[in-house]
């Protein structure tokens, strides 16, 4: 969650509470109920928009039929799955497809599994990219990040994971022995990672979307062209151990924006995906 959604989600939880402290003024009986019940139904909708809201948003969109223009000429469709636009009686349809690049892998946790994946790597590259027979935009978004803020947010994992060896001893009967090497591997991988920032390795944050564009000569045709590519992206993809989303309501939006003016932060970027995960 990032820095905006809290504060939103704080002041809305605010007016809950005065709503709540409001309650005696009802004098109780049928109103009070009336009012507690719709302060409760408040605090969900609240907290489903929050966390869900890329999904809500496109459903009630869908069942209403209500289509948003992101720019000139552009659309994105009621099911908000899509950016289309129309030029002289064809429809082109836009989609993206989100997902984590190789993830980057210490040495501590390497094993020969990953190692041989590593090296097929390029050679599944190539296979996926023949059996695709469209076009397709391959986006990477790369940025340093701030050292000071990688290594604390490191050292609060390593306490988390410090205290949870700590309960796991002090169980009653021992703690399971495969509890506790699982934990202290993970201190040992996050201890690793610290040490190699104090050294001077400077950490990089890495996202990666797919764009996809499909050509109909109706705006359901298009469309529907469009679903088949991105089916046939996640399929192609799929032995390269990428688990490929497809982008929907307001990320959608968000993407569509990036095409023309790249976010400020990594930060900023990251948050619009972590809503997708």
């Amino acid at each position: 969650m990032d820095e905006e959604a809290i504060m939103f989600l704080s002041l809305c939880m605010i007016i809950v509470l005065i709503g709540f402290a409001m309650l005696s003024k009802f004098g109780g009986g049928v109103l009070s109920l009336i009012a507690a019940f719709m302060l409760v139904v408040t605090i969900a909708m609240l907290a489903v928009l929050n966390f869900a809201d890329y999904l809500l948003v496109s459903l009630l969109f869908g069942a209403i039929g209500i289509t948003f223009q992101p720019a000139l000429n552009y659309k994105i469709n009621k099911e908000q799955n899509a950016v289309v636009k129309e030029i002289s009686g064809v429809y082109y349809a836009t989609g993206y497809v989100s997902g984590n690049l190789f993830s980057f892998e210490f040495k501590q946790e390497q094993t020969e599994d990953d190692e041989k994946k590593m090296i097929q790597a390029p050679d599944n590259w190539e296979r996926a990219v023949s059996n695709i027979t469209f076009p397709f935009k391959f986006n990477v978004l790369s940025s340093g990040l701030s050292v000071q803020n990688v290594r604390e947010e490191l050292e609060g994992q390593r306490s988390y994971q410090e205290y949870q060896l700590s309960k796991v001893l002090s169980d009653s009967s021992g703690g399971s022995d495969v509890a506790v090497l699982e934990i202290q591997r993970k201190i040992n991988v996050i201890q690793g990672k610290i040490e190699r920032i104090s050294r001077g390795e400077k950490p990089i944050g890495t996202v990666m979307y797919v764009e996809t564009t499909a050509i109909g000569i109706s705006e359901k045709a298009a469309v529907d062209a469009l679903t088949r590519q991105i089916s046939g992206l996640q399929i192609a993809m799929s032995p390269m151990n990428l688990d490929l989303q497809r982008v929907i309501g307001r990320e959608l939006y968000t993407l569509f924006n990036i095409n023309f003016v790249v976010p400020l932060s990594y930060e900023q970027t990251a948050s619009y995906f972590d809503r997708q995960s």
